[in-house]
């Protein structure tokens, strides 16, 4: 399963007890048919990274890159203290492919004294 879209947010690197690297993050993709008022809706997915995934993409990604990913769905459901069970899922990533990678904090060419 593949899907492309823009990248929301700089993902935190945690570590497991194991000491394996993982991280999460939110990636925003546009339906592909345009809603009543013309206008493409989105959905924004949970996205699972692991170990070196988890860690290149921590220290490439910014918000408003474009990125494909190519991973597996995984559900989880809870039933919190209130008893009425929950329903989630998620993306874990197998790859990752950086399309557009916004630059760190760098101004662009224009702004740069010469």
């Amino acid at each position: 399963m593949y899907h492309d879209g823009d990248y929301k947010e700089i993902p935190e690197i945690r570590l497991t007890a194991a000491g394996t690297k993982i991280a999460t993050m939110l990636l925003e993709v546009d339906r592909g048919f345009r809603n009543s008022n013309g206008e493409y809706d989105q959905d924004v997915f949970n996205v699972v990274l692991w170990r070196g995934i988890a860690e290149t993409c921590a220290d490439l990604l910014r918000p408003g890159s474009v990125v494909a990913v190519k991973g597996r769905l995984q559900a989880h459901n809870y039933e919190p203290k209130e008893g009425q069970m929950y329903y989630n899922a998620e993306i874990v990533a197998e790859k990752v492919s950086f399309i557009s990678v916004k630059p760190l904090n760098n101004p662009p060419l224009a702004e740069m004294a010469v």
